[in-house]
């Protein structure tokens, strides 16, 4: 049986639903009883637990061969960063008590770095508490596809696509949020012992500007990138609805990006098979309800 915690989410739903589709056992742990109606009729259990109560997650994880660990990260809190350590170290006594067999835990390109990585960093904490344990493997996911959601009304509405990865045609990885799920089932089905350290990227690297081109055709117009200026980046994100404190661990992230310190360090690539722009299409019949 697996444990999968963050089930609700786009990767651990995916992960939940491929596990199920290969006849095996899945608990899911939600917070939200109401938000596991499809899990449910997936064939999963449903285990009601708080990530932020250890004692809850030792109870959805007792039993279990294998466990999905991901830590949510809260854009419009105050602190985010302070959270998100809790909710690392309530995660890690868990699975230091449970023990199970086998864990991927969700982590970030550019997590082995220590410092000026902005969001990163906190992956870089969680690997760290939860390195000791006994058959993890981090599974280092790239940028979502989907981050982009959050630019399609101003793309919508001015034909104009503004970036914070600098210069327009630098190439970065990135990947569909489905797919990092279905590669950490693959992982956690896996007859062989698990890597310490496996990344998950699309199945090519793209720049903004193919963003943009990918954006018009399901917005029925030119969709033009602009390298948005380091200046105006903590007025543009804080206008998302993003607080004080996540505003600035993003942008020391896209500092880190251009610098070119986001990247590959070691271990396996794996890769989905998602293409950018059926995400984006995805993204922009939603969005038109």
């Amino acid at each position: 049986m697996f444990t999968i915690i963050g089930a609700t989410g786009r990767i651990g739903g995916a992960a939940a639903r491929e596990l199920r589709r290969r006849g095996r056992a899945v608990r899911a742990v939600v917070r939200d009883p109401g938000k596991a109606g499809a899990l449910a009729e997936a064939g999963c259990e449903i285990a009601v637990a708080d990530s932020a109560e250890p004692e809850g997650l030792m109870a959805a994880l007792r039993g279990a061969e294998g466990a999905l660990a991901i830590v949510p990260l809260a854009p419009s809190r105050g602190d985010a960063a302070a959270e998100a350590r809790g909710l690392i170290d309530s995660l890690a006594r868990a699975l230091e008590a449970a023990r199970p067999a086998r864990i991927v835990a969700i982590s970030d390109y550019g997590a082995q770095h220590a410092s000026g990585t902005g969001i990163t960093l906190l992956f870089h904490h969680l690997e760290q508490r939860l390195g000791g344990l006994p058959g993890i493997t981090f599974l280092r996911s790239a940028e979502h596809m989907q981050n982009w959601a959050r630019s399609l009304g101003a793309a919508t509405a001015t034909g104009v696509l503004a970036s914070l990865h600098h210069p327009l045609d630098k190439r970065f990885p990135t990947v569909s949020a489905p797919d990092v799920g279905l590669i950490a089932a693959d992982l956690l089905d896996a007859a062989e012992s698990l890597p310490r350290i496996v990344h998950a990227e699309g199945p090519q690297r793209v720049t903004a500007l193919d963003v943009a081109a990918a954006l018009a055709g399901p917005l029925g117009r030119p969709v033009q990138a602009v390298a948005l200026p380091r200046g105006q980046w903590e007025q543009a994100l804080a206008a998302g609805g993003l607080s004080e404190g996540y505003v600035r661990l993003i942008t020391e992230l896209y500092d880190a990006h251009n610098a070119g310190r986001i990247e590959v360090e070691g271990g396996e690539i794996r890769r989905g098979t998602t293409p950018l722009a059926e995400v984006l299409g995805a993204l922009v019949r939603r969005a038109g309800g």
